[in-house]
């Protein structure tokens, strides 16, 4: 009996697309050349070969079918490069890269070349520009000025976004400054306009000497990199504000508070911590990568006595041969560099971490946003890092304790094979394969809309809140297409207020609920928490000062926010669709020509894209006209506003009715709303409708008001979230990155 048989695969629609999408091997014309059951036979037949290496009469057919057999019945993935390389000509296996910037241009160029080599390999890069001398600093060999580590953060994002374009998806990079860098607040606010470093996300690291300043209000020295002494001093509290000030504005920078992570260094004499990957819950050495995965919480129940409870004897079976997967992918993974494979090689840091946990919340009838669920990821990922290092513990006992074992912060301890046992990551695509939520962030939505062909909208719904909505007796279509409304159920009067407590998602949860189930889940990770604490669009600079200072408080890592609506300013792309053309001899609708004199008025409405001008003018005949102005920018999203005003003005000239047009225009989505007074524009197209339906109004002398007129057909989850620019489905916003759920597009920055 083949594998494949004896392990059925239970893949949802969302599942598939993106495995088709995004991992099934391609033959040279692009066309799938293996199914799913096949990616997994041959990532696990890869994954179990070492284990030969280190025994000779190992029965890695057995280890095949155990780690086939994990996959396969979705009860642990293994981070994205793993599945898509493994076996493969690339065999490039991990997700996790931390390369040195050092004070020179020759180190500079080196580390874009080496990015790319990672990027075009599957794997994202974190930098710490901290060692580049501030701007106008001296530079000897040609006795001019330094132009700052901003400046050339700029050059790695170009390079990124070039070897972008001759592969499948963007790089993702992290950028980290410390605090007591002189170049710090153009640092904090290099990414206000959101337009820029787009490939980018960035963090502060803050230091323990910044942190009692600020609690002293005080002042703090800026120390030169090339030389380490002071050049000056800023007071903490007004840079704090700064951080606090443009992560409420944009949802960067984070924060990474980097002498805990260094405390927490398991290889001190390697050197110091300076960096994390692109998510941030990997802290790295330069020169350091981690191979992540990632087990789903969700199936880890069962029945007793009448009620659901944690089903530990699974988990610890799934832990262990996690551990023992991740560490054969480290003998079999190919490395771009030699520094890296050598650095890999010595501190056999592996990452393993959860998804599934907000399901898993759901299953057990626990509310996220309670300490019931404090206590449960506590006690869970105690009970993970324990079971992992104990099945590190047993590996060391036969292949031997990683290289700087005797050199680490462990000996004393028992013997240990991997430096770092866990990490929680924040799973992105890899959950959307087991179709659960992610990482151990709380559900995003209870119901999702669906674009598939012929443009139909399917509607999802969360098969746990439906299953109880059916026992409980509270089902009914009206209940479903109000989920679909609301994103949530926290309003809907037809459900139970038990139900209400238990099926909350992430935006009817108070933020300090976020950062203490990241605290919680932090208490027993060896690396760092992968955690998005996220705020509504009310949400006050003062608010995010909380949440700051609760992390530190609560000894987490580093923590990022995102604020409903804060991205704005991102450049966004416009689809278009082909209109069938006119049958032969069909009659053909000429617009009447413009008229000579027009009378109008002008609006300014803000957009993703900047400041929309739109203005519209009528004659004796009526509307006939429509010109757009892009704020100061140009390139495409000008260029298409100005298309689609010259396409509105030709229908308004032929006679269309103004109401069909703006019935047309409202609602399009684009991957970032932006909000102004009076409510959400959703793209340029439903800006110019939002315009036009203004104008109808005053024309016909309704009261002339600033809000936003009501988008039909949309539920509030659509003017949550942007449109995915592949599918158009909802995008989920997680640790300064963009997630669609429906098929895996994701882009950080």
């Amino acid at each position: 009996m083949s594998l494949e048989t004896k392990h059925p695969l239970q893949l949802t629609a969302n599942a598939i697309t993106v495995l088709e999408r995004r991992y099934l091997k391609r033959d040279d014309e692009g066309k799938i050349t293996e199914t799913p059951e096949q990616m997994f036979r041959r990532v696990a037949e890869n994954i179990a070969l070492p284990d030969r290496t280190y025994h000779p009469s190992a029965d890695v057919e057995a280890l095949t079918e155990e780690f086939y057999a994990l996959m396969a019945n979705l009860e642990f993935m293994p981070n994205s490069p793993t599945l898509m390389n493994a076996g493969r000509d690339l065999q490039q296996l991990s997700a996790c890269f931390v390369l040195p910037v050092e004070d020179s241009m020759q180190s500079i160029f080196d580390t874009i070349k080496n990015a790319a080599l990672i990027h075009k390999s599957g794997g994202g890069t974190g930098f710490s520009f901290s060692r580049i001398r501030p701007k106008n600093d001296l530079v000897r060999t040609t006795n001019g000025c330094a132009s700052g580590p901003v400046s050339f953060m700029k050059v790695f994002n170009a390079a990124t976004e070039a070897v972008k374009q001759g592969g499948t998806r963007r790089g993702a990079n992290m950028a980290i400054l410390r605090v007591d860098h002189p170049d710090i607040m153009e640092f904090i606010a290099c990414k206000n306009d959101t337009r820029e470093l787009t490939n980018f996300n960035i963090s502060v690291a803050i230091t323990d000497v910044f942190m009692q300043a600020l609690q002293d209000n005080a002042d703090y020295e800026l120390l030169n990199p090339r030389t380490r002494r002071p050049v000056g001093t800023l007071n903490a509290r007004d840079v704090f504000n700064q951080i606090v000030e443009s992560a409420w504005k944009t949802g960067e920078p984070g924060v990474v508070f980097i002498d805990r992570i260094n405390a927490a260094n398991p290889t001190p004499a390697q050197g110091e911590i300076e960096s994390t990957n692109p998510c941030g819950e990997q802290p790295l050495l330069p020169y350091e990568a981690c191979n992540l995965g990632s087990v789903n919480l969700s199936l880890m129940t069962m029945e007793k006595d009448g009620t659901r409870v944690v089903d530990y004897a699974r988990l610890k079976r799934v832990v262990r041969t996690a551990v023992h997967f991740l560490d054969n992918v480290i003998d079999v993974s190919s490395f771009p560099l030699e520094q890296i494979d050598q650095r890999v090689k010595t501190n056999r840091k592996i990452g393993l971490g959860v998804m599934g946990f907000a399901d898993l919340l759901l299953k057990l009838g626990i509310p996220y946003n309670s300490e019931r669920a404090l206590q449960m990821g506590e006690g869970l990922m105690n009970f993970i890092d324990d079971e992992s290092k104990q099945m590190s513990h047993e590996l060391a006992l036969t292949r031997g304790a990683f290289p700087a074992f005797a050199e680490s912060r462990y000996p004393g301890e028992r013997l240990l094979r991997n430096a770092t046992t866990t990490t929680i990551a924040p799973t992105g695509t890899i959950s959307i394969l087991a179709g659960v939520s992610s990482g151990i962030e709380p559900l995003f939505a209870l119901a999702y809309v669906r674009t598939v062909m012929d443009n139909d909208r399917l509607t999802e719904v969360n098969p746990i809140f439906e299953q109880a909505a059916l026992l409980g007796g509270f089902h009914s279509p009206e209940l479903i297409a109000g989920v679909v409304r609301q994103g949530s159920v926290h309003e809907l009067a037809a459900v139970p207020e038990e139900v209400k407590k238990v099926f909350v998602t992430a935006h009817d949860i108070e933020p300090l609920w976020h950062i203490r189930m990241q605290a919680a889940f932090q208490r027993h990770t060896d690396n760092a928490v992968s955690k998005t604490v996220n705020f509504p669009r009310s949400a006050t600079p003062t608010d995010v000062e909380n949440v700051f200072e609760e992390a530190f408080k609560l000894n987490t890592k580093g923590v990022t926010i995102y604020r409903d609506g804060s991205r704005e300013g991102q450049v966004l792309s416009v689809g278009t669709a082909k209109a069938p053309a006119a049958e032969e001899g069909e009659d053909k609708i000429e617009p009447r020509k413009r008229p000579d004199i027009t009378f109008g008025r002008t609006e300014k409405i803000k957009t993703g894209c900047g400041n929309l001008y739109v203005t519209l003018n009528h004659d004796e005949a009526g509307l006939c006209e429509v010109f757009t102005q892009m704020g100061k920018s140009g390139g495409c999203a000008a260029s298409q506003s100005e298309a689609i005003a010259r396409l509105i003005s030709l229908s308004l000239r032929a006679g269309v009715n103004p109401q069909a047009i703006t019935k047309n225009l409202r609602g399009i989505r684009c991957p970032h709303p932006s909000w102004q007074k009076g409510g959400m524009v959703l793209s340029c197209p439903d800006g110019l409708g939002v315009v036009l339906e203004r104008y109808l109004n005053w024309r016909e002398g309704k009261e002339d008001t600033e809000d936003i007129p009501s988008s039909h057909g949309l539920s509030a989850l659509d003017k949550l979230a942007g449109a995915c620019p592949e599918c158009g489905g909802t995008l989920e916003h997680e640790e300064g990155c963009m997630l669609c759920r429906t098929c895996g597009f994701s882009r950080c920055g």
